[in-house]
């Protein structure tokens, strides 16, 4: 690979692209509460296009596969991919369902809950001709469950053969289909995806750098599991690092785990080291979570470069 494209990788991204409808809210309402909300944003989300947001403005160049709806919703996740370079010539237009949409809470805290309605998302259809256009001298491959499992493994299937390698944030959670652990070569979980997928508890280091391990025993070459403010902890071959988070005050979280998969993601397709990855994710997210909003709070390459890094990481 040239130097040139060392330093500006390809990534096609497979996932969903949905209109978030993010509520502002002192505390989210308990069963059979009213609770106003100080305000209303609508703001260009899914976990498909947060991450390919994400990896454009770390640098790469990105090809995307989804589907909306023929719709304003649709029209303007449209308008911000072009904002961002993303080649969107893979999302297809459905003229019998809507855009995706998702209804989002944050508190005051920061923290966030979510609520998703697919529309269009839940109609993708792989083009297996033209991810394998896209795929021709990519980096990578990036998929998350927000778009029909068997159309998810279609394209891990496709990239694996190709000797692509394929990061996977199985989010939202459920069980991966055995033929998929094997396809997968970097794996990218929260606590609570670690804790279903490895089927033990992970609250701390020590048991993430577990269940880590305990995932890559089932095919993937590198899990991370990530720990929100307390970092994340990469496991491989060579074993387990913690990687300690920094302290930021939160404003809002949501996009946090995606824009640390861009980061992490467009690292390993530069062929940067695991770790070096992981620290760039930890980076990003922290810049996210100081922002509100999905795809508005996610950082540039330069913003990353320029901030603090994070404690050296620990052997677990």
């Amino acid at each position: 690979m040239s130097a040139s494209a060392a330093r500006v990788p390809r990534i096609a991204v497979v996932g969903s692209l949905n209109m978030d409808l993010v509520l502002q809210v002192q505390h989210a309402p308990g069963p059979g509460e009213t609770v106003l909300a100080d305000a209303l944003h609508l703001v260009p989300g899914g976990k498909g296009g947060n991450q390919a947001v994400a990896c454009a403005r770390q640098g790469a160049r990105v090809a995307l596969f989804g589907r909306v709806g023929d719709d304003g919703y649709g029209h303007t996740l449209r308008a911000g991919l072009d904002a961002d370079g993303i080649d969107h010539g893979g999302v297809q237009t459905d003229t019998e369902t809507t855009t995706g949409v998702a209804a989002i809470t944050v508190e005051a805290s920061g923290q966030n809950r979510i609520v998703v309605v697919p529309g269009a998302n839940g109609r993708f259809v792989l083009d297996a001709a033209a991810l394998g256009t896209a795929l021709q001298g990519a980096g990578g491959l990036v998929l998350q469950f927000e778009t029909p499992l068997p159309q998810v493994l279609a394209a891990a299937e496709m990239a694996h053969a190709a000797g692509y390698p394929v990061v996977l944030n199985p989010s939202p959670i459920q069980p991966l289909p055995e033929a998929l652990w094997p396809l997968v070569h970097t794996l990218v979980v929260n606590e609570l995806e670690a804790t279903a997928l490895a089927g033990q508890n992970v609250t701390t280091p020590v048991e993430a750098a577990k269940a880590a391990q305990a995932l890559r025993a089932k095919g993937p070459a590198q899990v991370v599991v990530t720990l929100g403010a307390a970092g994340a902890v990469a496991a491989d071959a060579a074993g387990s690092r913690h990687h300690p988070g920094r302290v930021v005050r939160a404003v809002d979280t949501t996009a946090a785990g995606d824009t640390f998969l861009g980061a992490l993601a467009v690292a390993l397709a530069r062929g940067e080291p695991l770790d070096a990855g992981v620290r760039d994710g930890i980076r990003a997210a922290a810049l996210c979570v100081t922002q509100p909003g999905a795809q508005p709070s996610i950082p540039t390459r330069a913003a990353v470069a320029h901030s603090p890094l994070p404690p050296d990481w620990i052997a677990l």
